[in-house]
């Protein structure tokens, strides 16, 4: 941008633009006051910079919010061959209650790799990711800052089992019967619930719980999305013979 921001605004408005982004890096904070004198508000902040919007249109500004949600994944690791599951305690928490391990997903990275991930850097375990078991959905979460708050849980398949835990994240860590975690007292209600789920899947058939990933090309070039269902019949991924 050559000409003087003032200038730059006059003609974009002339133009009939509806709305400015303005990204300022942090070592050029000096132009965020002569920014916000002319109309612009902050948009949202990183460690290295911010962006800060002006409205052009008529009306209110119609511009999407940010980081209106954080999500949260946690993985259950479950041994289909001892009937265990995967359980700490956290290090750092008033009420030490058995859960699955997991943290926030990090921006760009899906679902199932922020449990793989998480897994192992909490309890040292290798898994590999099969399905979505849970979602629960939050507000005016604390420890979210106020915004929304999604917790996914996964159910993962251990490539592992010495456990090597992290301590200066986790008080315990152990492998749990299923059917005890399902029962006692001493667990978070979600993680109760999901055990619950996985006690039904193991003795049904996981297809009866399992939220599994595909994959499809997003309307965007050369980018991806994974959409999570219950798994469907080949005949009906076709719709062969079914006109």
């Amino acid at each position: 941008m050559s000409a003087p921001l003032p200038t730059a605004v006059q003609q974009w408005r002339s133009e009939g633009r509806i709305a400015v982004w303005l990204h300022i890096p942090i070592l050029q904070s000096r132009f965020i006051a002569p920014a916000a004198a002319l109309g612009f508000r902050f948009h949202h902040a990183e460690s290295d910079s911010s962006t800060l919007t002006l409205w052009l249109g008529e009306g209110p500004s119609r511009l999407p919010g940010y980081a209106t949600h954080q999500v949260g994944v946690a993985g259950a690791v479950f041994d289909e061959n001892t009937r265990k599951v995967l359980v700490v305690q956290d290090r750092n928490k008033l009420k030490n209650m058995w859960k699955f391990p997991g943290g926030l997903s990090e921006p760009g990275e899906d679902i199932g790799d922020t449990a793989v991930r998480e897994v192992f850097e909490e309890t040292g375990i290798q898994s590999e990711f099969r399905a979505v078991l849970s979602i629960r959905q939050q507000h005016a979460q604390p420890g979210a800052f106020g915004k929304s708050d999604m917790y996914i849980i996964c159910r993962l398949q251990p490539r592992s089992l010495t456990i090597r835990f992290c301590q200066h994240e986790c008080l315990r860590c152990e492998w749990m019967e299923l059917s005890e975690l399902a029962s006692i007292e001493n667990a978070t209600p979600v993680t109760s619930r999901a055990a619950r789920l996985l006690l039904y899947g193991s003795r049904e058939g996981f297809d009866k719980i399992d939220l599994t990933a595909e994959e499809f090309p997003a309307v965007y070039t050369g980018l991806f999305y994974k959409l999570y269902h219950r798994e469907l019949p080949d005949s009906y991924k076709t719709m062969a013979g079914l006109d």
